[in-house]
């Protein structure tokens, strides 16, 4: 087995505690494989050892090379994940009379009717806002906020008022009490509750928390950085005073802070929960190249909060292509070389900060017959409620008749939500198919509806009977139509449980009406919204960053690289400095799933090219790519944005390039700009080519902010301050009052 000289440190680690941070492609798992054959050949027994891994898949790879690299016949130590882990402490704290026996329940559908009648339990007298509440979209976020409190360890009220949910989730917090009531009554439990329970109790009673500890001189936990509050605080009691921790992870791939990770665990925390520990790096990569090392070293550099660590690519590893380019048949135009060069589509992965920004790329990809698959079957295009939807407008446009079918009026009258009980709806869709007359005020049909709701629902019926007439329309203009008249932007935003999610399904509006916009025949594009999919094994593989952790391909496409996409935020949800370096996580974790080619694509037109794209600095790194893996012989002094950073990589790697700033390097830098001042609405300036303007709005970070400007010439413009070739201009001279 070949060592790094860092990875012989982390395997011979001595007493007490350990830090491994270890940067993408580490080689990880061969080090603490190593690492448990070492601690086994110094004679620590088997079961004084325990290995935690993060998911199933991981924990089934860890015990298949530890046993392949054991000596025959040796006895291995416990892996788990800490979900088995809570479950074997689950039963023996049930065997000793301390929690009271329970079910788990292992079907999503088990779970679902659970939550269901935890809803209806508490919103029994409330008929609209229950309708609303029992929408899967809800129920999913009300799953979501469940699983939050049991892993933060904290009161649901707290939970609430701490984190961004929407007014339709106000039941949440006496939902919660009401789930817990019935899975006591029923003897149930959920996933978090083998975690949730075990600790309440072990940290209720200090002597039953000394029953379960000593039986450990070892703990090594793998991806320390994604575990949650339950999860620490159960390995503090079971790790006790005694077993010294190994915690192995980078503080840079911590992208769950919605699932109740926090990039601190691997630094402040840890030290509070387990006391002062040695520290050690995994700084070489043997995944990618040395431009993609220096392309995430770029980017990461601009988070303040994160650890000081370059990635390193090893010698001998593939040299690694970077591109940025404008999404105008880049996808193809890829996919086509790649396959020429022959090289299979499934080695390719499509990345995307959201499933609504995989929409277009779905459609295009449909439109040229490449096959392709998704990660969640449930986001095909077709099968979306929102597309199903917009696409029966269009349908109905071009087929009158439709009026009379009752299940397609039915679902135009459910999407978007008119916040009516899907009852109520179903009768009404029945009587208008019959009737083809919305009925009167005083009808018992639309008895106990506020006036708001019965406007709502005329005015729907009303676009319906008015769209046959507008059947010559093209699809981006008849589907603006639809979105202006229903108000969607705004009744997304309201029916979405948080915020996120609700500028999720606004984004997958301007998509499908950006992607009308690109077919002018109508049925064609109904055709293509409507065309049923199946996952194709050898298809290219489409997927959220998200999903990606921990996975690696040939070639990454990482799409939708835009400001407002990724990072995501909007004028309601503006970036903090906070969010901005958990969104900087993520694109450093996209790319460095990449081993050979990666690409990075941005819409370009009004969706401007990501903040991050400038920090990559990715063509400094392939100029210097170039010169230590000799394509270029140049030895003439190599202009860079950021020659500190490309310094310190190469002497970590022990060569020398003559290197000089460039001019473009007040830009790049982490900070720099073409301007440190700030900003406040009102003020006057230039643009080099907008003109004079006004600042409008200022947002997201005040030391990198977003802000709108109307110009005299060219309207409202958003720009990124500190990049924007912009100078501030005195204000307005005051009248002087005589």
């Amino acid at each position: 087995m070949r060592l790094t000289e860092e990875q012989r440190a982390v395997i011979e680690h001595g007493p007490g505690h350990a830090r491994v941070a270890a940067v993408a492609g580490a080689g990880k798992t061969t080090t603490l494989v190593a690492r448990v054959l070492h601690l086994l050949s110094r004679g620590v027994p088997a079961t004084r050892i325990l290995v935690l891994m993060f998911n199933r898949s991981a924990r089934e790879d860890f015990q298949q090379r530890l046993a392949a690299m054991a000596p025959s016949g040796q006895r291995l130590p416990d892996v788990r994940t800490f979900h088995s882990l809570g479950h074997r402490l689950t039963g023996s704290l049930t065997r000793w009379g301390v929690l009271a026996p329970r079910q788990l329940l292992s079907a999503d559908w088990q779970v679902e009717r659970l939550l269901r009648q935890a809803t209806l339990g508490v919103l029994e007298d409330d008929a609209e806002r229950r309708e609303a509440a029992l929408e899967a979209d809800t129920l999913e976020a009300f799953a979501h906020f469940c699983g939050l409190v049991k892993a933060e360890m904290t009161a649901p009220d707290a939970l609430y008022e701490h984190h961004d949910y929407s007014d339709e989730t106000k039941h949440f917090v006496a939902a919660f009490q009401r789930l817990e009531t019935l899975l006591a009554d029923q003897g149930l439990m959920t996933y978090a509750d083998l975690l949730y329970r075990p600790v309440r109790a072990l940290e209720a009673d200090p002597q039953l928390a000394r029953r379960v500890q000593g039986f450990l001189d070892h703990v090594i936990i793998d991806e320390y950085q994604d575990i949650n509050q339950a999860q620490l605080r159960l390995l503090a009691t079971l790790a006790g005073r005694e077993a010294d921790v190994m915690a192995v992870g980078d503080a840079n791939q911590c992208i769950y802070e919605w699932r109740g990770a926090h990039p601190d665990t691997m630094r402040e925390h840890f030290t509070a929960t387990f006391g002062p520990a040695t520290d050690y790096p995994l700084s070489t990569t043997f995944r990618h190249g040395h431009a993609l090392a220096l392309t995430a070293n770029h980017v990461i550099a601009a988070n303040r909060r994160g650890p000081d660590q370059l990635c390193l690519a090893a010698t001998g590893n593939p040299r690694t292509k970077v591109a940025v380019e404008q999404e105008r048949g880049a996808l193809l135009g890829a996919l086509g070389r790649w396959q020429r060069e022959g090289r299979q589509l499934h080695e390719a992965c499509l990345l995307v900060r959201s499933w609504a920004l995989s929409v277009p790329f779905q459609l295009q990809l449909l439109q040229a017959g490449i096959p392709f698959r998704l990660a969640r079957e449930d986001r095909f295009v077709f099968r979306l409620p929102l597309v199903q939807a917009l696409s029966g407008y269009l349908r109905l446009a071009r087929n009158p008749a439709l009026l009379h079918d009752p299940a397609l009026v039915l679902r135009l009258l459910e999407q978007p939500t008119p916040f009516v009980a899907r009852e109520r709806l179903s009768a009404l869709a029945l009587r208008l198919t019959e009737t083809q007359a919305f009925p009167g005020r005083e009808d018992s049909l639309l008895s106990g509806l506020k006036p708001i709701q019965r406007r709502n629902l005329k005015r729907r019926w009303a676009l319906l009977c008015e769209l046959p007439r507008r059947g010559n329309w093209t699809p981006a203009r008849l589907l603006a139509h639809v979105v202006e008249s229903l108000d969607a932007e705004k009744v997304l935003r309201r029916a979405a449980a948080r915020r996120e999610k609700g500028e999720e399904d606004v984004r997958l509006l301007d998509v499908l009406v950006e992607q009308a916009g690109e077919v002018k025949d109508i049925d064609a594009f109904i055709e293509l919204l409507e065309r049923p999919v199946e996952n194709h094994a050898d298809g290219m593989l489409i997927t959220t960053v998200h999903g990606a952790k921990g996975l690696e391909w040939p070639m990454v496409l990482l799409a939708g690289a835009n400001e407002e996409d990724f990072p995501h935020y909007s004028r309601d949800n503006p970036l903090t400095p906070g969010r901005l370096e958990e969104e900087r996580r993520l694109f450093y974790v996209a790319i460095t799933r990449t081993q050979e080619r990666l690409l990075i694509l941005h819409d370009g037109g009004e969706h401007r090219p990501s903040r991050f794209i400038a920090e990559t600095a990715w063509q400094d790194c392939a100029k210097v790519d170039a010169r230590l893996t000799g394509a270029d012989t140049d030895t003439s002094p190599l202009a860079v944005t950021s020659p500190p950073l490309m310094s310190g990589y190469l002497e970590a790697l022990g060569r020398e390039l003559p290197l000089i700033a460039s001019e473009a390097s007040v830009v790049a830098e982490p900070g720099a700009g073409y301007s440190v001042h700030e900003y406040r609405p009102g003020q006057r300036l230039r643009h080099a080519v907008f003109g004079e303007g006004e600042v409008a709005v200022v947002e997201g970070d005040p030391a990198d902010p977003i802000i709108e400007v109307r110009f005299s010439q060219a309207g409202r413009r958003r720009l990124l301050a500190r990049r924007a070739p912009i100078e501030l201009l005195p204000p307005w001279p005051v009248p002087s009052i005589q």
